[in-house]
Parts: C-alpha cells; sequence; structure tokens
C-alpha cells in the first residue's frame, strides 16, 4: 500500500501488521512514534478486554459479572479510540508540514504553524489519557479477570507502561516548537502529571504480576 500524502487518505488500521511495520519502518513521514504510541496502547487495552472475556460468564468470577461485562465495554470504547488516535496522529503530522511548508514571505506562517503545532500535540496527549484509563482497567482485570490470564494482564501493563511514555515524546516534540511558551509549559505539565502518576502503577501491576508468576507473591 501506497504512504497516504493527504490527511483525509490517512488510514493506517486498514493495513495488514506487516504492511504497517515495514511503512513504520521505512523512509517516510508517516508513520512515526505517534501512532505506534497509540497502537501499543490499543494492544494493552485489548488484552484488558481478553482477561474480562475470559472470565464473563464463569461461576468462579460470578460476583464479578456486573463489573466485568462493564468493564469490557469500556475497554472496547477505548481500544477504539485509540486505534482512531493511530491515524488521527499522522494527520496532524502532515498538516504540520504543509505549515512549514508555506513560504517564509507569507505573513500568516508563523501563526499557522503555531496552530498545527497545538491542534498536533493533542492527539498524542490523549493517547496518554487513554492509556491511564487502560492501567485503571488492568488493575481492575487483575482481580477480576481470568486468573488464567493474569500473565496477559501483566503485558498490558508492560505495554501500556511503555506507550505512555512514547506519546509523551510525541507530545513534547511538538510543545518545544511552539511560540506560545506559556501554553507548551502547561501542556507539558499536563502530559508530566499523567507519567509521574501512572507510570508508577504500571510498573508495580507488572512487578506484581511476574512475582506471582515466579510464585514469589
Amino acid at each position: 500500500m501506497t504512504i497516504p500524502e493527504r490527511p483525509e487518505e490517512v488510514n493506517f488500521t486498514s493495513y495488514t501488521c506487516e504492511e504497517y511495520a515495514q511503512h513504520l519502518a521505512a523512509r517516510e513521514p508517516i508513520p512515526g512514534g505517534g501512532g505506534a504510541a497509540a497502537m501499543t496502547g490499543a494492544l494493552g487495552i485489548a488484552l484488558a478486554s481478553m482477561a474480562g472475556a475470559f472470565a464473563v460468564g464463569k461461576p468462579r468470577y460470578a460476583a464479578y459479572e456486573k463489573d466485568l461485562v462493564s468493564h469490557s465495554a469500556r475497554a472496547e470504547r477505548l481500544r477504539r479510540e485509540l486505534l482512531e488516535l493511530v491515524n488521527e496522529d499522522s494527520r496532524q503530522f502532515l498538516l504540520v508540514s504543509d505549515a512549514f511548508a508555506i513560504s517564509k514571505d507569507d505573513p500568516s506562517r508563523a501563526q499557522r504553524i503555531e496552530e498545527a503545532l497545538i491542534a498536533a500535540a493533542k492527539p498524542p496527549l490523549r493517547v496518554m489519557e487513554v492509556i491511564c484509563e487502560t492501567i485503571a482497567l488492568l488493575e481492575e482485570m487483575q482481580v477480576k479477570g481470568s486468573r488464567l490470564l493474569l500473565s496477559d494482564v501483566g503485558c498490558g501493563a508492560a505495554l501500556s507502561r511503555g506507550a505512555l511514555e512514547a506519546a509523551s515524546h510525541t507530545v513534547f516534540v511538538n510543545t518545544r516548537s511552539m511560540q506560545d511558551r506559556a501554553y507548551a509549559a502547561s501542556v507539558n505539565e499536563q502530559a508530566t502529571a499523567l507519567m509521574d502518576t501512572w507510570i508508577p502503577r504500571a510498573e508495580a501491576l507488572s512487578r506484581h504480576v511476574s512475582k506471582h508468576l515466579q510464585g514469589e507473591a
């Protein structure tokens, strides 16, 4: 599949895994790290869904049935949003590139670049917010999901931790070029606060699962 050249053409979620990886590895402007972070986040929430799916309807987890159904529906919404953010991140990158391509003689260039950068920082920041919700759901699934899929919950936590930090890099690469430094600082603070709160929780969950699987917890 050819790489899209216009924002409206971006639809990386229709690619096969092999096609997406090939384009990610190629000397092409998109897809990039932001989309990869969103895709990784989608895999993390999918693992949370999997743990719940194997518990729903089982007598052993009857006390959690209502929660599991609710969590599964929420996880599905989050997964779909992250997949859309895979595309949205690339769409915004193309718009930033278009803004920088404007002639330096054009008096509107600086403002259009600033607007494009502000818009481009929003998808990865939203990726971070959704991944934080994912980590909370994985914590729930550690207790309420299928015990046979505890390792998958741990995998989801590890993927989510990496995706959260990865998405922050795409936030920061946009804010660093913004002219409005106060606004850039506020966005950076939001991203940093999410990492400070949720990376330790994802790491703790992953470690707990690892110790349990090794018979240490």
